[in-house]
């Protein structure tokens, strides 16, 4: 087997070792996020930023403590999303009559949906009961068959693969952990199969400043700014067209749902920038947390063969260990998304009113004083879904749902088909930028089951 280096060799940065060496935002920061993580619990739980607020002149606050973590999230009046702060600029454009930017990213566009569909809590609410848990949410083992169809396609194409001894070799993320997602969400959406190509085009622009943004505001430069209009090019006419196709022949498929429902919340049905922005955040959130989630799966798998063979033994462990593996690999390891409406104090640190918090999710899936052992994977442990992974409270990721399912049924279908799993040589398992925790590429070796 192929050993893993702990950890990418060519990183820019060094491994930390005290706290004037930690900088989660820096080149080659991915390298090194779980050996700052211990050092941040223990010596700045909420960790400062100076002169990076949203002000010139304020801070900006790590927080690392999953206990601070819960508490914001679960109190989206009190730390007010970054997102509904934009929602209020964009309405008081309005207001005055002017046109706001069309962005690169579209992003105004849908801004606008959420102004009007999701405003307040008790609406954010009705958004998620009403339009997106019967498609993502709860309501997404209605997709469990064609899952479970797509997963066993995609196996398909390698199962039977033999290097001439027996066992075979697969680029775990091409050919199987990025267009899971990307087929399963363009069918949930009533996409045609033969636009994922080019959607999966348009879901990397989308994602851009996440990836290649800069700092913690994840900020582009004007020139990937130009980049990120050019590759978008086309996105809204093709959705406009969709949306218009499902008005006139709705099949059974969440965009068709949206066109033809009457929206109890509002009383009303919804109009197609409306539609336009749930599909716009669908597919910014659908594709990437599962793809990640699991590559990073994979890889726990080949580090822990005893946890490959546990779960293969008893497949009703596989909740269990997605759920821990997702604790432990937070696909999405922070965002700068929540803003103080008054003084506030976390770990003794005083934070001003008006300051910008950086939800640090991957080290509250971490933190010791809420995890004992946190960094084993334990299929025993207790409230194994209380992670932060998908965030927590009104505002939990609309579509935690159907990415539980999509894994879920990925181990299960491997676990039947695959009985070995190891790492191929010449893997460097180098992450992404950006804040998403995956890696470039991820090859694999495998013994199908009743292999040689």
């Amino acid at each position: 087997m192929a050993p893993k280096p702990p950890n990418h060799s060519s990183a820019p940065m060094g491994c930390p070792v005290t706290l004037e060496d930690v900088d989660l935002f820096g080149p080659g920061a991915q390298e090194h996020w779980y050996e700052a993580y211990p050092i941040l619990h223990q010596q700045a739980p909420v960790h400062i930023l100076r002169g990076e607020g949203v002000e010139p002149g304020t801070d900006a606050f790590v927080l690392t403590c999953y206990e601070d973590i819960e508490r914001v999230v679960k109190d989206p009046v009190r730390f007010t999303p970054v997102m509904s702060l934009k929602v209020e600029e964009l309405a008081g454009m309005l207001a005055r009559g002017e046109e706001p930017p069309r962005d690169a990213s579209r992003f105004n566009l849908a801004l606008d949906s959420v102004r009007t569909l999701r405003p307040t809590v008790a609406l954010w609410r009705a958004h998620r009961q009403e339009l997106t848990d019967p498609w993502v949410g709860p309501g997404a083992r209605r997709h469990a068959a064609m899952v479970t169809a797509t997963v066993d396609e995609l196996i398909d194409a390698w199962i039977d693969r033999d290097d001439g001894d027996g066992m075979g070799t697969v680029e775990f993320i091409d050919e199987f952990a990025r267009p899971l997602p990307q087929l399963v969400m363009a069918t949930v959406l009533g996409f045609p199969r033969e636009d994922v190509p080019r959607l999966e085009a348009w879901g990397r622009a989308q994602v851009m400043q996440y990836v290649y943004g800069r700092g913690h505001m994840n900020q582009l430069e004007e020139a990937q700014m130009e980049r990120q209009a050019e590759a978008l090019d086309g996105f809204a006419d093709y959705l406009a067209g969709q949306v218009a196709s499902k008005r006139a022949d709705p099949g059974d498929d969440m965009i068709s749902d949206l066109t033809r429902l009457h929206y109890q919340a509002l009383d009303r049905k919804l109009t197609d920038d409306e539609i336009y922005g749930i599909v716009y955040f669908m597919v910014l959130g659908g594709l990437e947390t599962t793809q990640y989630a699991l590559e990073e799966e994979a890889q726990l798998l080949c580090d822990q063969p005893d946890i490959f063979a546990a779960i293969r033994a008893d497949r009703s462990k596989i909740r269990a260990f997605t759920e821990e593996a997702m604790r432990l690999r937070a696909p999405t390891q922070g965002l700068s998304t929540r803003v103080t409406t008054r003084d506030e104090e976390f770990q003794g640190v005083a934070v001003p009113a008006g300051s910008i918090l950086h939800i640090r999710f991957g080290a509250g899936n971490v933190d010791p004083r809420q995890y004992a052992c946190p960094y084993e994977l334990d299929l025993t442990r207790k409230s194994l879904g209380n992670h932060l992974t998908f965030s927590q409270g009104p505002r939990t990721c609309p579509g935690a749902g159907i990415s539980r399912l999509e894994q879920v049924i990925a181990w299960e279908r491997l676990c039947e088909r695959v009985e070995h799993l190891e790492y191929a040589p010449g893997n460097t398992f180098e992450h992404q930028p950006g804040i998403m925790l995956g890696t470039l590429n991820l090859s694999l070796r495998f013994r199908r089951t009743g292999g040689a």
